[in-house]
Formats: C-alpha cells, sequence, structure tokens
C-alpha cells in the first residue's frame, strides 16, 4: 500500500494531516491511490479523494504497474483534494509538508537525464526473478538462502528488491545500458514519487527511508547504510541507490501544483506501508504488535532498538526511525503473500463472487469450511516457510462442498495463515501476545475478524479507525522536526476507540482445524520447479501451475 501525506493548517489554528494512499479497501479489489485529510488534534477524518490504477500481469507469475500512471494519480489526487478543502474554506497555502508511506519492495529503475521510467514498476509479490534467486542462493556456502540474513535480516527470496533490480539488469536493455553509461536510478515507489515530486530531472531529490532501504536485500540493518558487500554480492553499483534517511525529517522542497501554484511545500516524511500501521496502531514499546490484512497480510511485533533474528522463519526488519537523531526501532515481520488477493481471485478468475461483501455473506450462510481447506499459495509460501516453490490448493472437497464452504475456507486460510506467524512470533519472542490489534480494508468483514479470534485462540482488537497505516504516515509527518504539530508521545496521544472479539469455540477445535490446515499445506509444497521436463519430441512437460485440487 502506498501513502501520500500532507500537513493543512487551517484558520482555526488546527493542524490538517492529509495522506495520499495507494491500497486495497473492502469495497474495491485493485489497488488505488488516496488522499485522506486528518484533523491533527483528533485524528479526525475530514475529506479524501482516490483514484484507481491497473495492475498488469504480461506473463504468469509476473505483476507490474505503469510509473507514470502511479504519478498521474498522485498529481489528480492531490488537485481533487485541494479543491475539496478550498470548498471548505480551508486555506492550502499554509499546507507545512509533504509525506509518503508505500509498498516497501516494489522496485522502479528510471534515467535521471530524461526523467522517463525505463520499465514497468515490479510489484512487491511478482515471481519472475525465481531462477535470479536460485542462481544466487547457489553461489552462496551450502546453498544458504539465509546466507545474508546477519546483515539484511531476510531470507534471499523473489520478495524482496534486490533480485528485482537484479533481474532488470539482466533482462531489460534500456536498464543495462542506463546503469552501464551512469543514467539510472534505482528505488521503491516512494523514491521515485519523492524525486518526480522535487524536480524530477531538474533537482529532484533521490532518497529513501530506513524502513524502505531494509527491504532491499542491500541494506545493512546494524550500519543504517547500503552495504557494500552485499552490492557486491548482487552486482549492483552503489550510485544507483537513493540516499537513506529517517523516515521523519525534511528531505527537499516539492514542486508547484496547478491548483496550489503559489505554494510551497517541504518533503519531510516517509515510511514503509507496515511501519506506518505499526506507527497508528501506536505500537511504540517492546512487544507491541498487530496485523494489517490488505492484499497480504503482514504481522510486526516491536522489539525496540535492537534487532532480534528469528529462529522460525520471520523477518527482522527496520520499524522505523522518527528523526534524524532518533534511535532506530526494529522488529520481526511475518509476511503473507495472498490475504485480501484471494477475494479479487473468487471474483475475477472462478467468477463465484461479484463483490467482498457476497464472500462474507456466502461464507456466513453455511458457518463452516465442511472439510474444505484453501492455502492460497498462488505466488509460493512467505513466512514461516519461504518455499517459492509451493503453488494453491483447494482440498478435502466431497460431493457436498459448494462455493459456500470455499468461500469459507478462503476466509479461514487467511486466519490460519496469520496463526501460523503468530505462533513463530511467540516462539522467538518467548512471550506470547494476549491479544492481536489489526488493520486494513479486510477488517470490515466481522466473519473474518471472529474467525480470526476463534483460530488464534486469543481477543482480536480493530480500531474504529481501520486505516491506521494512513494515519501513522499522517503521524509521523506531522511530528517531524520544524512542524511539531502531532506528538508521539503516548501520553499526549488521543484514545482511539475499539471493538473486541472474543473467542467463541472452544482450543480444542481450534486446534483441530490448525492441524489440518499444516496438512494441506504440506500438500502445496514442492509442486513448481525452475527446471524445464520435456518428452521424447521436446514437449514442455511441466508448464507452470496456478492451483491444484485435490479431491
Amino acid at each position: 500500500m502506498t501513502r501520500f501525506n500532507k500537513i493543512v493548517q487551517a484558520e482555526s489554528g488546527f493542524g490538517f494531516i492529509v495522506p495520499f494512499i495507494e491500497y486495497v479497501d473492502d469495497h474495491k479489489l485493485g489497488p488505488e491511490w488516496l488522499f485522506l485529510v486528518f484533523n491533527s488534534k483528533t485524528a479526525e477524518l475530514l475529506s479524501h479523494h482516490q483514484v484507481e490504477i491497473k495492475q498488469s500481469f504480461p506473463k504468469e507469475g509476473w505483476v507490474e504497474e505503469d510509473p507514470k500512471e502511479i504519478l498521474q494519480s498522485v498529481y489528480e489526487c492531490m488537485e481533487r483534494t485541494c479543491e475539496k478543502l478550498m470548498q471548505h474554506n480551508i486555506d492550502i497555502s499554509n499546507i507545512k509538508a509533504i509525506g509518503v508511506t508505500n509498498q516497501r519492495e516494489t522496485t522502479l529503475v528510471w534515467d535521471k537525464e530524461t526523467g522517463e521510467p525505463l520499465y514497468n514498476a515490479i510489484v512487491w509479490l511478482d515471481l519472475r526473478t525465481q531462477s535470479t534467486v536460485e542462481r544466487l542462493i547457489n553461489k552462496t556456502p551450502g546453498r544458504n538462502k539465509n546466507h545474508l540474513r546477519h546483515k539484511t535480516g531476510l531470507p534471499i527470496s523473489t520478495y524482496f528488491s534486490a533480485v528485482k533490480l537484479r533481474w532488470l539488469m539482466d533482462n531489460v536493455s534500456e536498464v543495462h545500458e542506463a546503469v552501464m553509461s551512469h543514467r539510472a536510478m534505482f528505488g521503491t515507489v516512494d523514491s521515485w514519487l519523492i524525486w518526480c515530486l522535487t524536480g524530477g530531472k531538474s533537482g529532484g531529490v533521490h532518497c529513501t527511508d530506513v524502513t524502505n532501504a531494509s527491504r532491499t536485500m542491500l541494506f545493512n540493518i546494524h550500519t543504517m547504510n547500503w552495504d557494500p558487500e552485499l552490492c557486491k554480492y548482487f552486482g549492483i553499483p552503489m550510485e544507483i541507490l537513493p540516499r537513506v534517511r529517517s523516515s521523519s525529517e525534511i528531505y527537499g522542497l516539492m514542486v508547484k501544483l496547478d491548483v496550489i501554484s503559489n505554494c510551497y511545500f517541504e518533503w519531510n516524511q516517509c515510511l514503509g506501508d507496515q511501519s506506518a500501521a505499526l506507527v497508528g496502531q501506536m505500537c511504540f514499546k517492546d512487544g507491541q504488535a498487530k496485523n494489517t490484512y490488505g492484499t497480504g497480510c503482514f504481522l510486526l511485533r516491536n522489539t525496540g532498538s535492537k534487532p532480534v533474528m528469528s529462529d522460525h522463519g520471520l523477518l527482522t526488519t527496520v520499524a522505523y526511525k522518527l528523526g534524524r537523531d532518533k534511535p532506530a526501532c526494529y522488529a520481526l515481520e511475518g509476511s503473507v503473500a495472498i490475504a485480501g488477493a484471494v477475494v479479487r481471485w473468487l471474483q475475477d478468475n472462478l467468477g463465484i463472487i461479484g463483490s467482498s461483501e457476497e464472500l462474507e455473506k456466502l461464507a456466513a450462510s453455511v458457518g463452516t469450511s465442511y472439510g474444505c481447506y484453501f492455502v492460497p499459495a498462488f505466488s509460493g509460501l512467505y513466512a514461516p516457510y519461504w518455499e517459492p516453490s509451493a503453488r494453491g490448493i483447494i482440498c478435502g472437497l466431497t460431493q457436498f462442498t459448494n462455493k459456500s464452504h470455499v468461500a469459507f475456507a478462503a476466509l479461514e486460510a487467511v486466519c490460519f495463515q496469520t496463526r501460523e506467524i503468530l505462533d513463530a512470533m511467540n516462539q522467538d519472542s518467548g512471550i506470547p501476545l494476549n491479544q492481536l490489534q489489526v488493520d486494513g480494508g479486510m477488517t470490515s468483514n466481522r466473519l473474518l475478524m471472529q474467525l480470526q479470534a476463534d483460530i488464534l485462540c486469543i481477543p482480536v482488537v480493530k480500531p474504529s479507525m481501520p486505516e491506521t497505516t494512513a494515519l501513522g504516515a499522517a503521524m509521523a509527518a506531522g511530528a517531524a522536526e520544524g512542524v511539531s504539530v502531532w506528538s508521539l508521545n503516548p501520553e499526549d496521544l488521543s484514545e482511539v476507540t475499539s471493538e473486541k472479539f472474543e473467542p467463541q469455540i472452544n482450543p480444542e477445535e481450534s486446534e483441530f482445524r490448525y492441524a489440518r490446515w499444516k496438512k494441506a499445506v504440506e500438500k502445496s509444497k514442492n509442486w513448481e520447479t525452475t527446471q524445464p521436463l520435456v518428452n521424447g519430441n521436446g514437449e514442455l512437460l511441466n508448464k507452470p501451475q496456478h492451483v491444484v485440487i485435490y479431491f
């Protein structure tokens, strides 16, 4: 989810935080850019505008977005939101700062002389780099996918930016030529937007923040800098990388917009989406955790000022650094590739639902999967397995199974994946969570939230303001040095109202269902291979598979 923020000062003296967001909400299933206006004193949502952008799937497993469309949607949302603010008699000439929060691993390369993108943005869950990953792992001692974890906190995986960048350099001639001629710039979506909106080829600021940098596999999470040895391992020249900054500081001045042509604004905030949600949930203490339900699921647990290395398949990542002179805080993270995306798959690929609301109704009509289990490993399995060869399966089918049972199994799959991550997190920390804070578009599904409480056997707490990623980005922007319209002192923060879902089934039933899920997961593994198999006529035998259905 990519977010964009502005701070507006109204005539009354109240600060307004205006985040701009790309996300999957509970009504629309595609990525969107959305501008939200908050009152910084009350966190009240005042206004917004949104534009949906397209994702393209040029080949099986490939997911792309058009960088120019991303940028144009930013301009459109900013201008429409400013028009709405003026209609509400809010003086936009007092806008004080700009910020962004984004999908952390989505990768772009552009030409610094022409300002043109050299290829589409490769989205975080894209699978095209599997052969690149295998080649990189093959050159590690013992073919160890965790060979770089001591520096990066990450396994070598298709998930992260460095392998996407390596693929672009190897397979796109325009990228290769631009790198060789010292014209290339690399960045995630935040870097692309900041560079374009602070001048682009005419002096744009090329930077990122520590949270985004920590997801590239090129960043040393201990030294908090790009690492020469990591860059050498991936064969990536350091000159194309953005400057790494804290998550809350002044980066530069934003260029003028038509609707606000007489104003200059300082750009002063950048956070990866999941870090922004952690801030928005006010998880500032060691041990506090949140789970965001969007396209995927992302459970982060604050581990304080020291990185904790996982022994159970989790990621170690930078949670935030809220100021140049402030310490970095770290988190353990469990990442699930497919959560809300399964809703879109059921709608677009199978056609068994027309909307996310219909999914909830279908599932509620039966109240059980009737022994049907769904493992949506469309992009392999992420945490805690990191098994790219896995593929989706639906198993336990009988003649009695219908689309309502499949709908229920799809919702349960989201909950089971979260349970796997929470179990790993409890093992790594040694201190089990006693409740789970949640946010994101899917939390509007009350059946899903109740299922999650039942499967975890602990309460699930949903805030009344589900877009905590936007709120967290706004908080960080408003708290930046030189702005200071939002305090991040826990004692000064307003208490956000919430709804609690208590477990309603006995633990034995929950454990039985979870054990059956784990059995289904084992069947999904080792399904795909990158090694081509052919018959005597040279015909391809192992054509890529998406979903295997077991009867």
